[in-house]
């Protein structure tokens, strides 16, 4: 045998044990019992078609639906009520309402299911269900995969997950005194910021190992502050101020700047950037943030703020300099967003139009591809890894 025709041998029987690259997910929640007529009233249904779909992103701009699971899952709350670990091995997924029926209606009350998925199975699985506190929201996974934290807005409080392989428990809650609505770790996973939206605060965790104690430190950061994100170098947090309606309502609105390197942590601007933001993330570059504008498209349309679509609004981030310079018109009632893991794309949820939009990103310039996923309902929620 020549040298060459061994080489390939070698070569062919070498691939055999390459292992496959890692797949790049975004878990979508999709809720299909809630839904708003052409007045803007709102309208439910029984809760038997909600679900759970996983997507392959590796094709940036033809993503694939890699599973669909029949879960409950919630509009209301922030659209960050689920978390992907690092790896990509693992989801958890809040179910932050039960959906109950009373008088010949449908209505929902606070749930306390956190859905675990094993996102490794072929094709991913349910494989077990935590209870957490009452109306678990938004949540958050740090960077080492082994803790998680769900904010629960109708016990006041912080639940502490621990992750060991594919085993999820609930080992704490954190009291926190008042509604909580998302939560954000930094990096080193040392602390944690918590949106405090009905009295317009962020909260400041402490976090060693797996023992998490709240500071009893608040910021006043805007008007009902619904989300939250920490820059991917740890040294600012972000918050979707959504307005005194929790909603939109015509008002501008802002996202509000915590200088968390400063001892202690403080807001150091609060930028204008639309009506009703809502959905928030931070590209892995650090260059970028985005704030999901609702802009009334869910509401009548006679009203005076009422937008067919809603619209992304472009945060630069230089330093600790936080300015908006761009919107881009998405569909109706943009929820979830999620950056790739390059930060080369964008996708977002259009929970009026049961679709994804796909967004093009270079350095601070973001375009719309005009290119759609179709989703079997109304996205109310997306994550992806979170840097």
């Amino acid at each position: 045998m020549t040298r060459i025709a061994r080489s390939i041998v070698l070569a062919s029987c070498l691939g055999a044990f390459v292992t496959p690259a890692l797949a790049q997910l975004i878990i979508v929640g999709i809720d299909n019992k809630v839904s708003w007529d052409a007045d803007g009233k709102m309208m439910t249904s029984p809760p038997d078609k909600d679900a759970v779909v996983i997507l392959d992103i590796k094709n940036r701009e033809n993503p694939k639906i890699v599973a669909t699971l029949p879960l409950v899952n919630s509009v209301f709350g922030p659209p960050v009520n689920l978390a992907i670990t690092q790896d990509d091995s693992l989801a958890l997924v809040a179910n932050s309402l039960d959906w109950v029926q009373e008088e010949g209606k449908w209505k929902g009350v606070p749930g306390s299911d956190i859905f675990v998925i094993d996102l490794k199975a072929n094709p991913p699985a349910l494989i077990a269900t935590v209870k957490g506190g009452k109306q678990p929201s938004g949540m958050a996974i740090n960077r080492a995969g082994n803790l998680a934290l769900v904010a629960n807005r109708a016990d006041n409080s912080v639940s502490v997950l621990s992750i060991s392989g594919k085993e999820v428990k609930v080992i704490d809650s954190v009291a926190i005194g008042e509604q909580v609505s998302a939560v954000a770790f930094t990096p080193d996973g040392k602390r944690a910021l918590v949106s405090k939206n009905v009295t317009n605060k962020a909260a400041v965790l402490d976090i060693a190992g797996d023992k998490v104690t709240y500071s009893k430190y608040d910021m006043l950061v805007g008007m009902f502050p619904y989300n939250i994100a920490i820059t991917p170098n740890g040294k600012l947090g972000l918050t979707a101020n959504n307005g005194a309606l929790g909603s939109a309502d015509g008002n501008i609105d802002t996202v509000g700047v915590i200088d968390i390197e400063a001892k202690p942590p403080r807001v150091i601007d609060e930028v204008v950037v639309g009506d009703g933001p809502e959905g928030l993330a931070i590209s892995p570059t650090g260059k970028i943030a985005v704030a999901m504008l609702l802009r009334g498209s869910n509401a009548s349309k006679s009203a005076f703020f009422y937008h067919r679509n809603g619209s992304v609004a472009v945060l630069a981030i230089d330093g600790k300099k936080v300015k908006k310079i761009a919107e881009v018109e998405v569909r109706g009632l943009p929820e979830g967003a999620v950056f790739s893991p390059d930060g080369k794309y964008l996708y977002v949820g259009n929970y009026m139009d049961n679709d994804i939009s796909i967004l093009k990103v270079s350095g601070t310039r973001v375009t719309n591809t005009g290119k759609r996923v179709e989703l079997p309902g109304h996205p109310a929620s997306m994550r992806g890894t979170v840097p």
